[in-house]
């Protein structure tokens, strides 16, 4: 990847507008299109060597910039972000853990987890948490899953079941209502030759965790 993608993404997020998207669409072409899509591909590539499970091309894992404005207040065009998801079904496969990349003005975003979970793939989740205990402990105590990630992140619940409740001393983390994980570095490791490989290397941090909620939700 170049710089004319960073370039691009912080013009777009001083110039959200239609007028000036349309005027700089031949370089949205290639910065998305071209230099992200590619990197993608590539990222693909390499978390296939140890996640067979997931899908294999980037034109599924590439999300659309385009937003809908619809219901929401804030009526700006365009996300100011690039973003993919890498997991079973890409982005068609979002309840399914995966990896997530964002890259914006100022950050390099990588996630993943167990993050849409409507009421009954959280009561799998916890249930699957309460019945292995130590296995989901030592995945979150790890020393490189805490060096990339630090702690789990996700909404909590103020109440809970009894049977929940009673290993919440010991796992906290039962109380939430998503278990996700998300690392924020530099976004110009993108322009490093060496990108892919540091990236790939949060990714594999991460896939214990993702493997241990794809197995609490999807057996």
């Amino acid at each position: 990847m170049t710089t004319l993608t960073l370039d691009f993404l912080r013009d777009l997020n001083q110039n959200n507008n239609k007028d000036w998207f349309e005027k700089n669409k031949k370089t949205y072409e290639k910065a998305y299109k071209s230099e992200f899509a590619t990197f993608i591909q590539r990222l693909i590539d390499e978390v296939k060597l140890f996640d067979s499970a997931v899908n294999d091309l980037a034109k599924d894992s590439l999300f659309r910039i385009y937003r809908d404005v619809r219901f929401s207040n804030d009526k700006t065009p365009y996300k100011p972000y690039f973003s993919a998801i890498i997991s079973r079904g890409g982005r068609k496969g979002m309840d399914y853990p995966g990896y997530y990349i964002q890259l914006e003005q100022g950050s390099l975003s990588i996630g993943g987890g167990a993050y849409f979970l409507e009421k009954e793939p959280l009561l799998k989740a916890r249930t699957y948490i309460l019945n292995h205990q130590e296995e989901f402990l030592s995945i979150i105590n790890d020393e490189n899953f805490i060096q990339h990630y630090e702690s789990v992140k996700g909404e909590k619940n103020a109440r809970l079941d009894a049977s929940f409740k009673a290993i919440s001393d010991k796992i906290p983390l039962i109380f939430n209502k998503q278990f996700y994980v998300m690392a924020e570095i530099d976004p110009k490791i993108v322009l490093e030759e060496n990108a892919i490989t540091q990236i790939t290397d949060y990714c594999k941090a991460m896939k214990p965790f993702n493997d241990f909620f794809a197995k609490a939700i999807f057996g």
